[in-house]
């Protein structure tokens, strides 16, 4: 189904509807991508990628790709394009599976999807990322809305939207000065010169 789902995703302008997927943010971007998928043609299996249209010339596109992977840690970065990891695993290394996501040092976004829902709360409990989806797509966290921030190397710290977001624009910052008091007030204090 996902071999499939891929090849029929269409790239392309973002302002037009049938657009599934648009540009990557810049030039940087695109090539850190293409250097990505260029190793993981070496080290997994290429299952399926979308085409790209060769009219598209306003634009830094990447075609949809989906890659199986052996284990979670041929992924050394964060890959921010339309590239999907698939790994597979047996139900009784679930656990393994989970110690993994949480050695990797990266929380941004995860999503579960199962229609056996003791399976994804066992996922949300055993791991930690800045915002979980289940049984949806993974793209739509809203500042205000949901709080997010992700979590190890993909952290902001403060959640944006969240209730300590302000703080992270804060620096704060201690003064001492040599002050006397005035007529023996304490409130009233005169800085001396």
């Amino acid at each position: 189904m996902l071999r499939g789902a891929t090849l029929e995703l269409r790239v392309g302008d973002p302002m037009e509807l049938r657009t599934d997927v648009g540009p990557v943010i810049d030039a940087q971007a695109q090539q850190l991508i293409e250097e990505h998928t260029n190793r993981m043609r070496r080290e997994g299996r290429l299952l399926s990628k979308a085409s790209l249209n060769p009219d598209l010339t306003n634009g830094h596109f990447v075609a949809p790709q989906i890659y199986e992977i052996d284990r979670l840690d041929q992924l050394e970065r964060e890959v921010f394009g339309p590239i999907l990891h698939v790994i597979r695993y047996k139900k009784s290394e679930l656990q393994d599976v989970l110690a993994d996501i949480r050695a990797s040092s990266y929380g941004l976004t995860l999503g579960i999807h199962s229609r056996i829902d003791g399976f994804a709360q066992t996922v949300f409990e055993n791991t930690e990322v800045g915002n979980t989806y289940i049984n949806r797509n993974t793209v739509g966290a809203v500042v205000g809305v949901n709080p997010f921030g992700g979590q190890g190397l993909s952290g902001t710290g403060p959640k944006a939207g969240g209730p300590h977001y302000l703080y992270r624009f804060v620096w704060e910052k201690t003064r001492t000065d040599n002050v006397v008091a005035k007529g023996g007030n304490t409130d009233l204090f005169t800085l001396q010169e």
